[in-house]
């Protein structure tokens, strides 16, 4: 197939985009590099030994979508296009309906008007909120996500849920990811955040290298076993091989599917560090600090539905996360750049 992958340039674009490019499809990225970087498709061209075409542009400019879609005959589109802390979301909540939202709505409109009717999209667990009881199934409720970025995601899922059933020529795969982290096994690519991380891996990691003084933890006093936030981590290459499989189902049937892509269990932020030094053979300092607005205690998937619909599970072990994250970051210590 001929796909087009809004924010291919990302974390998980990136590694996604490698995986098609393996699996023999043809690739179009669409990226504005906001918080991404053109190294990252380098690196993966040269591991995949294939080329792709990289557009700079953004997916609410509906001139350029319209002339890509009239250039390039796309079978499909993969879409991670978006904004995606937690935190920041709280303080910039337009920016996030502007461009989750807003974003996804002209991307769709453009698809419609060139008759392009496949989409898998990238959502979120935390459209969850936080949930009365763990692990988060497909069918748990999705009523009161606790964030703008959460809820911006829902909002988009309901876009497009509404959107197929006006229309059954649509063909929709909707994947609510836990927490993704790790890097390919390589080490030539994996999460380079732009500015201070957002997130615990790429924080933790540049902390180890010497980048950053100390990691804050953000709140110890949760009813969890330790006190830290529990989390369903998943290896960015096996929710790669999730978008994968997600294609392979919607090219085959029409509808609107929702699955969840974690491993089904959950680490404290407190286990992450520990298996983190033990991969990297480093000390990592750590202080607590007061909970971060959005956050919840725990969630973690119910995975079952991918396993039964998309033959897909999460395959690689924490451990594996935390030593593919040491080797990109010891091997990348200034990212990309």
């Amino acid at each position: 197939m001929k796909l087009l992958v809004t924010g291919g340039a990302g974390y998980i674009g990136s590694h996604t985009v490698l995986e098609l490019l393996q699996a023999g499809h043809e690739v179009v990225v669409l990226d504005n590099l906001c918080n991404s970087s053109l190294e990252s498709l380098r690196r993966v061209q040269a591991i995949a030994g294939r080329s792709l075409l990289f557009v700079e542009g953004d997916i609410r400019n509906r001139t350029l979508l319209d002339q890509l879609f009239a250039q390039h005959q796309i079978d499909a589109v993969v879409h991670f296009a978006g904004l995606k802390a937690v935190g920041e979301s709280v303080r910039k909540p337009l920016d996030y309906y502007a461009s989750n939202m807003a974003g996804t709505l002209t991307l769709c409109q453009a698809m419609a008007d060139a008759e392009v009717f496949r989409l898998v999209f990238s959502s979120s667990a935390t459209v969850y909120g936080d949930p009365a009881r763990v692990p988060a199934s497909e069918e748990s409720p999705v009523t009161n996500p606790s964030s703008p970025y959460g809820r911006s995601k829902l909002m988009v899922e309901q876009l497009l849920q509404d959107l197929q059933c006006s229309d059954a020529r649509w063909s929709i795969g909707i994947l609510r990811y836990f927490n993704p982290v790790g890097a390919h096994s390589s080490g030539l690519i994996g999460e380079d955040p732009l500015g201070l991380p957002n997130n615990l891996l790429p924080y933790l990691s540049q902390v180890a290298i010497g980048k950053l003084d100390c990691l804050q933890v953000y709140g110890n006093d949760y009813p969890t076993p330790d006190g830290t936030c529990v989390r369903d981590y998943i290896h960015v290459v096996d929710l790669a091989l999730g978008h994968l499989r997600a294609l392979q189902f919607i090219s085959s049937r029409r509808g609107c599917e929702v699955w969840n892509l974690g491993a089904g269990k959950g680490y404290s932020v407190l286990q992450v560090i520990s298996a983190f030094e033990q991969a990297s053979g480093r000390t990592v300092r750590y202080v607590f600090g007061p909970r971060r607005a959005g956050d919840i205690a725990a969630n973690w998937a119910e995975p079952s539905k991918a396993a039964c619909e998309l033959g897909w599970k999460a395959e690689r072990s924490l451990a594996n996360m935390m030593a593919d994250t040491w080797r990109w970051q010891s091997m990348n210590p200034q990212g990309y750049r």
